[in-house]
């Protein structure tokens, strides 16, 4: 019990984030996953094309 009332005393001295700031991290994780994707496509294609000239 000592535990939960531990947890729960932290909890209320957390600083939780407003909204604009969870607003602007969701964009961040948008653009960089969209970003890692795309790169990884790119070397994707670009590996595709290699080893089809080397094996094919």
């Amino acid at each position: 019990m000592e535990f939960l009332r531990e947890a729960r005393a932290e909890l209320k001295r957390v600083t939780w984030p407003g909204k604009q700031q969870v607003w602007y991290s969701t964009l961040i994780v948008i653009a960089f996953t969209f970003a890692v994707s795309a790169y990884l496509g790119i070397v994707d294609v670009l590996l595709t094309a290699v080893f089809s000239r080397v094996v094919g």
